[in-house]
């Protein structure tokens, strides 16, 4: 008789609304986490609250009502603020309770200009962190002791997240669920929500450079096609023959739309499947390699240690534990 399986529990998380709060802002967590689920129940339990619950007044001029008080925050799994009008002198007790979460453990992350209610508790003090880039040079000014990264979409270092303005949250919020529950089903829930598979942030254990939002739509059936069959030694060539244009001209229509080269573009695209593979299969490294493109097991190691600092095996014994182990988001487990 096999032993009864322990039942899993939902991950908590609590967003904290401070205002006048960014409704987009709010929404991104659950839009995110609300997609993931599993056959035995749902990986996350959102709850937005506030200081006082009732209604909230927004950036957009309009009432939100919360009806969930501070009280959420004491037996969540993660806390995230998320953006606010308001930089300056932030409720105290929105203070005192991440400053009370952060100290038992509590992970922690901010969305936009929530990250000035996190350093006004002290806990970017030391650390590096990022906001939106048209609030950067105020963070650094009133907060001189945050190691303020202002290139990045999103910075996660000792337990505390940080990410930029609008979209960059959903950016951060897929590397968590990628932290939580692995690549694979943080992929899928990229593709539920009909938006970019994860990109690298800013963590500081990984020197990254994230790919720029794509800014038009030319080349996306040939960046579909090429995502499709990396496992191939694709060319430029083969990439402007699909796209039916010259190699001088998909070059530069690709690189207007991603803000790089199509080699470099594949190069990213490569890496990351590489390290899905890794945190998700046991397929030996030259296998690895194969699938994804890169050719060689040698040739992985040297491209996976320039991009995270950690050699396949070290990737794979540190992230594979955090892969679903067989189980697949319910929306694809058919």
């Amino acid at each position: 008789m096999q032993p009864a399986q322990p039942v899993r529990r939902p991950l908590r998380v609590a967003v904290i609304a401070v205002p006048p709060a960014s409704m987009f802002n709010l929404a991104i967590p659950e839009m995110l986490f609300g997609n993931v689920a599993f056959d035995d129940g749902p990986g996350y339990e959102t709850v937005i609250c506030t200081p006082d619950p009732g209604p909230v007044t927004t950036s957009g001029g309009l009432d939100l009502y919360v009806p969930r008080g501070l009280e959420a925050v004491e037996d969540a799994d993660t806390v995230i603020v998320a953006g606010t009008g308001s930089r300056e002198n932030p409720d105290p007790r929105v203070v005192d309770a991440l400053r009370r979460a952060a100290a038992a453990g509590t992970r922690i992350a901010s969305i936009c200009s929530g990250a000035f209610v996190l350093a006004a508790a002290g806990l970017l003090d030391g650390r590096a962190a990022t906001t939106y880039w048209r609030l950067s040079r105020e963070l650094a000014e009133r907060f001189p002791a945050v190691d303020l990264r202002g290139d990045v979409l999103f910075v996660d270092e000792d337990g505390v997240a940080t990410s930029s303005g609008y979209a960059a949250g959903i950016d951060l919020c897929l590397h968590l669920i990628r932290t939580d529950y692995g690549a694979a089903v943080a992929n899928e829930v990229a593709r539920l929500a009909l938006v970019a598979p994860v990109r690298p942030g800013g963590q500081t254990q990984f020197t990254l450079t994230p790919l720029p939002p794509e800014r038009g739509a030319t080349c996306a059936d040939t960046r579909g096609w090429a995502m499709r069959h990396l496992d191939r030694p694709l060319t430029l060539t083969d990439l402007a023959r699909h796209a039916g244009v010259s190699v001088r001209t998909l070059t530069r229509r690709f690189h207007a739309e991603s803000g790089v080269s199509p080699l470099q573009w594949l190069l990213h695209q490569r890496i990351e499947r590489a390290k899905e593979l890794l945190e998700t299969t046991e397929l030996p490294m030259d296998q690895v390699a194969r699938a994804c493109g890169l050719g060689t097991a040698d040739s992985l190691r040297k491209h996976l240690v320039r991009r995270t600092g950690l050699t396949p095996s070290a990737y794979r014994a540190t992230f594979n534990h955090l892969a679903t182990g067989g189980r697949a988001p319910a929306s694809s487990a058919a």
